[in-house]
């Protein structure tokens, strides 16, 4: 990812993860995920979540109603419909920030951030949790090793102070593709399956 292309890529991520929900099948909902402790509800709760908790610091508005870290399993709502909901919302508030701005406001403990590291946070939190629900469900991976290449970027610029919280694992040993790499890097399994 170049620092100019930001906006692509945030809109590829919150894509994949929008299309990744809307094919969960009915049955798909308690199913195991890459993130051991959640099942696919309990990572759609995160992902929606931390995608709200993004547009609060742009925007000043409400965080999320409940705990992105410990998320209940239970949705009274259509998940397909609350994501769309979420992600316009955030696009929205994306779309006020310049593309040069120095200090945008982010929910990580590392505070403000250029533009173009805050919105590559945002796209790779969606990205990375589009793939954990896809390859429990069965479907096809969302990301493409150009994603993955400027996802690692940000990645390797806010990952690591991450991992103190236990936002991401360590890293897996083991070489690939980009979204491979990517993957490792975050602490993820490649050939995870359910």
């Amino acid at each position: 990812m170049t620092e100019n292309n930001w906006r692509e890529l945030l809109e590829r991520s919150h894509q994949a993860l929008a299309t990744t929900v809307a094919a969960i099948p009915d049955d798909g909902w308690k199913l195991p995920t890459p993130c051991a402790e959640w099942n696919v509800t309990q990572v759609v709760q995160h992902a929606v979540g931390d995608q709200i908790a993004y547009t609060s610091a742009l925007t000043g508005g409400p965080g999320p109603g409940w705990n992105p870290f410990a998320p209940s399993g239970t949705l009274d709502v259509d998940a397909a419909d609350l994501v769309r909901q979420t992600l316009s919302e955030s696009a929205a508030a994306w779309a006020g920030v310049d593309d040069d701005a120095a200090d945008v406001p982010t929910p990580l403990p590392q505070g403000p951030m250029p533009a173009w590291l805050a919105a590559g946070a945002c796209a790779l939190d969606a990205a990375v949790h589009a793939w954990d629900l896809a390859v429990a469900t069965g479907s096809a991976s969302p990301l493409t090793d150009e994603m993955a290449a400027g996802l690692l970027r940000v990645a390797e610029e806010i990952v690591e102070p991450l991992r103190s919280y236990g936002a991401y694992g360590p890293v897996v040993d083991g070489g690939g593709s980009p979204v491979d790499t990517l993957l490792r890097y975050l602490g993820r399994r490649p050939e995870w399956t359910v």
